[in-house]
């Protein structure tokens, strides 16, 4: 029995594994974990950028209506209006800190309908 635990105790060549095992895993986890993170910064700005893309698309549109009577009497047989939309900047177009706040829009174009 003691000769047993004499050779147990005499042998280490298992600890000497498993220490650099575990040190190398502790470098792959730590480096996982920040190269993790700086995918997701890159994401996150990668979608800020699509945001702001789409944010100062002029979505203003306009079209023409029509009107159509019956000829030598002024009646009307048919009546279509036209309409137009005027889009305005808003606080969050192309800004990359953006706060949702309730404000006023101003016209893109400076031209008010």
């Amino acid at each position: 029995m003691m000769r047993t635990l004499t050779a147990f105790f005499a042998d280490d060549f298992g600890f000497v594994i498993s220490a650099e095992l575990v040190l190398v895993l502790t470098i792959a986890v730590l480096s996982m974990i920040v190269g993790l993170h700086e995918v997701a910064v890159a994401v996150n700005t990668e979608l800020n950028d699509i945001s702001n893309a789409i944010g100062v698309l002029n979505q203003s549109f306009s079209f023409c209506g029509f009107t159509a009577g019956v000829l030598n009497v002024s009646k009307t047989k048919s009546f279509f209006a036209g309409s137009a939309f005027v889009d305005t900047s808003d606080d969050c177009d192309c800004n990359t800190s953006c706060d949702l706040v309730c404000a006023t829009p101003i016209p893109e174009n400076g031209v008010h309908l």
